[in-house]
């Protein structure tokens, strides 16, 4: 069985390369996918799926440089930097962010649990705030984008 900080690092290398049938086979049935802020839950290896495509679709270009691993056991946090152009939808529990066409760079951390090599549980944390001011979707703009993308 692979250690739990190369499987975690085996994920952010299948999304740089759109291999999202990876992303889903290192997820098990009982596999929970928290985006820490909204709330929203995201279940499975279908979970974990829709999860990568999402920020894919509206980052068609977009990669993850991976800035520190940090493992403790079945635990492990992940910190790293995505980069990308938002040209396409970003589906959110927030509403859909039609493409601004602007480009990106996050500050981002997951922490993982791992049970026999498989993913547990992933906390995604964003910080809604950077990502939206990037995109210029910050007060007025962002009610009128998610108001736009909700026609």
């Amino acid at each position: 069985m692979a250690d739990s900080a190369n499987l975690a690092t085996s994920l952010y290398e299948a999304w740089n390369r759109r291999d999202f049938d990876t992303l889903a086979s290192l997820a098990g049935p009982d596999t929970e996918i928290v985006l820490v802020g909204s709330g929203e839950t995201l279940r499975g290896p279908e979970g974990a799926r829709k999860y990568g495509t999402m920020w894919a679709d509206a980052f068609p270009d977009g990669s993850i440089t991976i800035d520190r691993v940090i493992p403790s056991g079945e635990t492990v946090a992940v910190e790293f930097t995505g980069r990308g152009t938002h040209t396409g939808d970003l589906v959110t529990p927030m509403g859909v962010f039609p493409a601004t066409g602007k480009s990106v760079t996050l500050q981002l951390c997951d922490v993982y649990e791992f049970r026999d090599g498989k993913v547990r549980s992933q906390h995604a944390y964003l910080d809604s705030g950077s990502l939206t001011a990037q995109l210029g979707l910050t007060g007025q703009a962002a009610t009128t984008q998610l108001q736009a993308g909700e026609q």
